[in-house]
């Protein structure tokens, strides 16, 4: 197997997330003006794409609210900085089961909606890139299952093809992959396609070598992908990612640590991944380029 290193790698910066990580650094953004200030201080670092989530604003919760969306992507859109925009579309999936013996009908913190109110803010902000989270898996909590039936990602991934959004391919177990294959094959996704994949998320793929290089050696010849790991695992991965012909994902969604007992902030992930690839001998490429490649069209405000 030779070693097909990228010598020109474009940095994601996944700026905030939805996992419960409000309380545990300071420097995880809430309001849309923290998301957007986190992500164009990324941008200026290095990072050509800023993938973004929003949460509510005094209590830094996960949420789905288009005018929360929009003030982010308008800030972002109004810097002097520019970046491609990447806004998830993963929200509105969740089951949380209720016990064992119990199971139905779901609790609190389940929130499952329509294929349309899930694209709602893509088609409202038009971002270039929304992440399609292309299968259903068991999650790290004990009842949680994150959903996104056969049925679902085909009516999600037609419309976003209809906007002229590109989807991100989120990858976290091998199946997914070969799903998204099919969704290509449909002709619901166009080709060349974009893949992220998502290492050492629990119970997806493992954020072992070996699985990563299989779902690697399976990825079509002309696709693009992007690959991260969790925790202190984030910055191997810039560089496990790099030697295996891919791009990188860091940010605080994934990791919050800069070193051992040093919070991050996004600014400084994208800074020691930029390190990281050019000690690699490869360059960081900027967001012109990335569009040029994913053939992307840049857009305004809508």
């Amino acid at each position: 197997m030779p070693l097909e290193m990228n010598r020109e790698v474009f940095i994601t910066c996944a700026v905030t997330g939805s996992g419960g990580t409000q309380d545990r650094s300071p420097h995880v953004p809430r309001s849309p003006k923290q998301i957007a200030d986190s992500a164009i201080a990324a941008a200026k670092a290095g990072a050509a794409v800023v993938h973004c989530h929003v949460r509510d604003p005094e209590t830094g919760t996960p949420a789905r609210d288009l005018a929360l969306y929009r003030e982010v992507t308008d800030r972002i859109r109004d810097a002097e900085v520019d970046v491609v925009l990447n806004l998830t579309a993963g929200m509105g999936g969740d089951i949380m089961f209720g016990g064992v013996e119990t199971p139905l009908p779901p609790i609190a913190g389940t929130d499952m909606v329509g294929a349309s109110e899930r694209v709602a803010h893509i088609a409202e902000c038009l971002p270039e890139i929304c992440t399609l989270d292309c299968g259903t898996m068991n999650f790290a909590e004990a009842d949680y299952v994150m959903t996104n039936t056969p049925g679902m990602l085909t009516a999600m991934g037609r419309m976003m093809t209809e906007l002229g959004v590109k989807p991100e391919i989120e990858a976290f177990d091998t199946g997914h992959l070969w799903y998204a294959k099919q969704l290509v094959k449909d002709g619901v996704l166009d080709s060349p396609a974009l893949v992220q994949f998502c290492m050492g998320v629990p119970w997806g793929a493992p954020d072992d070598l070996n699985t990563f290089m299989a779902m690697v050696n399976n990825v079509p010849d002309d696709w693009t992908f992007s690959a991260f790991g969790l925790g202190r695992h984030q910055m191997p991965y810039v560089a496990a990612s790099v030697l295996a012909g891919g791009n990188v994902r860091v940010g605080l969604e994934d990791n919050l640590m800069l070193d051992r007992g040093v919070l991050a902030t996004n600014e400084a992930l994208v800074g020691r991944a930029v390190e990281i690839i050019e000690r690699l001998g490869a360059s960081v490429i900027g967001p012109g380029e990335v569009r040029e490649k994913l053939g992307l069209v840049k857009r305004a405000r809508p």
